[in-house]
């Protein structure tokens, strides 16, 4: 919740205003990550194959798939931050 709270004052309090636009990007990944982290955690505890292969999920196979989830926003949110740059000045 803290990250979306900082997502929306960058997006609406500060309109993405300097740095904020790169705080935004951030936290808008770090929102998304926070569900996905979710999302495996209730695959593993829902589908029979997956629960099968962990199912306390304190086995190898879920902590690869954490930590390769982890990863992968780690390296979204760097692309999303240094992409997500300040607006340039438009020439007509």
């Amino acid at each position: 919740m803290l990250a979306l709270a900082i997502a929306i004052f960058a997006r609406y309090g500060r309109h993405l205003a300097g740095l904020w636009r790169r705080t935004y990007a951030i936290t808008a990944v770090i929102a998304l990550y926070l569900n996905v982290f979710v999302l495996i955690v209730q695959l593993f505890q829902k589908v029979p194959a997956l629960k099968a292969i962990a199912p306390t999920q304190s086995e190898a196979p879920f902590k690869v798939t954490q930590l390769v989830a982890l990863v992968l926003f780690v390296v979204l949110a760097s692309f999303a931050a240094i992409r997500f740059r300040s607006e340039q000045p438009r020439t007509a």
